[in-house]
């Protein structure tokens, strides 16, 4: 297997993130791929320099992407590395929180595949195409590399729902076998009709799928500039030849981004029947800022804990003390519409700032973690702003049996050992032992069960997807229910391979020899009278180095193919006028 390289970039990425990492196996890629990556890329380059933002063709040329080859990532990455960013290879869709993280690392992650040609005009499924050509170029603007970087930042915190892993498994299986040659009809219909059932059954949107829409609208189908005359510079649409020239019609509306299009859904295996316009990347920032506004990760409270509840997933409660306390969330206790106590289930560890306090990682908090939240009864200053004499005051040090009655009627009584501070001398944790809590009646700690820790804080000010340290957690666990399927070539298509990388090698060459070209067409219009795609790469050759016969020979059977492939006569006619183009430009 090739060796994954890496780079000072991708140095700085968390071991969990490298788990999706895998080779891009440059060898894999047949020359029917790169015919496949040369076509929609000079088709592309033709139609998007006239429609695509300005950034679009300048990202072309500052990430070295090349037209006629497919780009080799890693080659790609010494030139990202000019713009502060690297791309990395993947296996098809990954879960959307470990894609934005990628982001906010400032890697651009890569699937390796390339669609088949049946697909070229659009795939749902994540290719070299749509990510190499879509996303890259349009990167080296900076404007929309910050709003990219951010988004990364903002949306791998997001709370998903458990119904949002159960949509990403179903859409990445469907766009596996839409790409797996020899996929039935049958298969295909079964896999969108489960996407659609779990799409028509979410429940509420959680914040990952808001955010997600957020992402669909502006990185992959965003316009921008004014609405009467926008300009493309969404990856999807950059690497769809067919729905880059549609979008721009009156068939698809045109509306302004706003905060609202978070609650736009999208569908992958339809062409989008509306687009939301920016003014410029700037805007997008602002919209970002304003939905963060909304997210549990800037609110906390009751309805945070909630999600991370709903989430059934590990996740971290901010105290406003900095105390974070990360884990499965079970439970919170509501009194007066405050959520009065917390609680976790299973492995927890508490951090501050991002780093795990010394002694309170998921060995000690194996069995979960509970504590109050609040102001104790009856007293307005916090335990957390009390200084070292107010703490004596109320009995709150060393060696004192205490009872400490909080607002929502949390009451604990035990023994104090000690106290956690942090570097400003502000108390975090306070360890009892002999210790019970209770909330009325319900016993939520006993004695037997060993020390008590106490969070302190009077409220909750974030809470956030994933653990607040990195380290504190086991993340190696992704075990994806479906992989990319790689079927076995036929000798058909070995031979028909072996005739395209025949023409390859011509077009490289210094000299070309016109009856080697006419034999190549001779072959294809015996074995293989259905392929289109490479009688287009001979009518290019032919009209580039005036081989007159070849281009009468080609220019008869073209027409021809074109009247038994109704399904693809717009490609092979865009593929002529392509040619000739250029053969016009060059005279």
């Amino acid at each position: 297997m090739t060796k994954i390289q890496t780079n000072s970039i991708l140095d700085t990425l968390p071991e969990h993130l490298r788990q999706f990492i895998k080779p891009q196996n440059y060898e894999e890629y047949s020359p029917i791929n790169q015919a496949v990556w040369r076509y929609v890329m000079r088709k592309n380059v033709d139609y998007l320099s006239q429609v695509a933002h300005e950034s679009y063709l300048d990202g072309l040329r500052q990430t070295g992407i090349s037209i006629d080859n497919i780009p080799d990532m890693y080659g790609m990455n010494r030139i990202l590395k000019e713009i502060g960013w690297a791309a990395v290879a993947v296996d098809g869709f990954i879960p959307p929180a470990a894609f934005m993280e990628f982001q906010a690392y400032n890697v651009l992650v890569i699937a390796a595949d390339i669609r088949q040609l049946e697909n070229m005009e659009y795939t749902p499924a994540p290719d070299i195409i749509h990510e190499g050509a879509g996303h890259a170029p349009i990167i080296a603007n900076p404007e929309y590399a910050e709003y990219l970087r951010r988004f990364g930042a903002i949306g791998c915190k997001a709370i998903s729902s458990a119904k949002d892993y159960e949509l990403y498994e179903a859409v990445r299986y469907l766009s596996i076998i839409k790409e797996a040659a020899g996929t039935t009809t049958e298969a295909i219909e079964d896999a969108e009709n489960k996407v659609a059932a779990i799409q028509n059954n979410m429940g509420a949107p959680s914040e990952m799928a808001l955010i997600r829409n957020l992402h669909w609208w502006t990185v992959e189908y965003g316009l921008i500039g004014s609405l009467d005359d926008p300009k493309i510079y969404g990856a999807g649409l950059l690497s769809s030849i067919g729905e880059s020239e549609w979008c721009l019609t009156d068939a698809v509306k045109k509306l302004p981004y706003q905060l609202d299009s978070a609650f736009q859904n999208f569908d992958i295996t339809q062409p989008q029947p509306q687009l939301y316009v920016t003014p410029n990347f700037a805007h997008l920032s602002l919209i970002l800022e304003e939905f963060a506004n909304t997210m549990a990760l800037r609110t906390g409270g009751k309805s945070g804990l909630a999600k991370l509840i709903e989430s059934k997933a590990l996740g971290t409660a901010e105290y406003n003390t900095g105390l974070q306390v990360s884990g499965v969330f079970r439970n919170i206790i509501i009194e007066n519409d405050k959520a009065v106590y917390l609680q976790t289930q299973g492995k927890t560890a508490l951090a501050f700032r991002e780093k795990e306090l010394v002694g309170h990682g998921t060995s000690y908090h194996a069995e979960g973690f509970g504590s109050p939240i609040g102001k104790l009864k009856g007293i307005n200053l916090a335990i957390e702003d009390m200084s070292p004499r107010d703490l004596a005051a109320y009995n709150i040090f060393e060696g004192q049996k205490v009872h400490l009655e909080f607002e929502g009627n949390i009451h604990i009584r035990g023994k104090i050992i000690t106290g956690t501070r942090n570097l400003q001398g502000k108390i975090l944790l306070i360890q009892f032992q002999d210790c019970t809590v209770t909330h009325g009646e319900k016993v939520l700690f006993q004695p037997e069960w060993g020390t008590y820790d106490m969070a302190v804080g009077s409220s909750i000010i974030a809470a956030f997807n994933g653990p607040a340290d990195l380290h504190s957690f086991d993340l190696i666990t992704h075990m994806p229910e479906s992989e990319t399927i790689k079927t076995e070539k036929t000798a058909a298509t070995l031979a028909l391979e072996s005739l395209y990388q025949k023409v390859r090698t011509a077009r490289n060459s210094s000299s070309i020899i016109e009856s080697e070209l006419l034999d190549i067409l001779s072959q294809l219009q015996r074995d293989f009278p259905k392929d289109w795609l490479l009688p287009i790469e001979l009518y290019e050759l032919s009209t580039s180095h005036q081989l007159d016969r070849l281009q009468q020979k080609l220019q008869v059977y073209l027409s021809n193919l074109c009247k038994r492939r109704e399904d693809v006569k717009h490609l092979i006619e865009s593929g002529r006028k392509l040619a000739e183009k250029k053969r016009t430009a060059k005279v």
